[in-house]
């Protein structure tokens, strides 16, 4: 898995994170308010999510589970 950890004591659910993924894995609860997890093993490990997220909430594991498809 390459995204960790969405730490909801830091999240503020400013969506940041939900508009830097490319692969539509985090989505916003609206219950909550926060950012959540859908669909982790479709992450690229492209840390868009970590590196734009202003509340260092996000952790994307380096160890990439998933070997990522060669390119045409």
């Amino acid at each position: 898995m390459a995204i960790e950890l969405i730490d909801k004591d830091k999240c503020t659910g400013c969506r940041t994170c939900v508009d830097a993924c490319p692969m539509d894995v985090i989505r916003f609860d609206e219950d909550e308010q926060k950012a959540v997890i859908t669909y982790p093993k479709e992450c690229i490990c492209c840390y868009n999510c970590e590196q734009d997220c202003p509340e260092n909430a996000i952790y994307v594991d380096p160890k990439r589970v998933n070997p990522i498809p060669p390119a045409w």
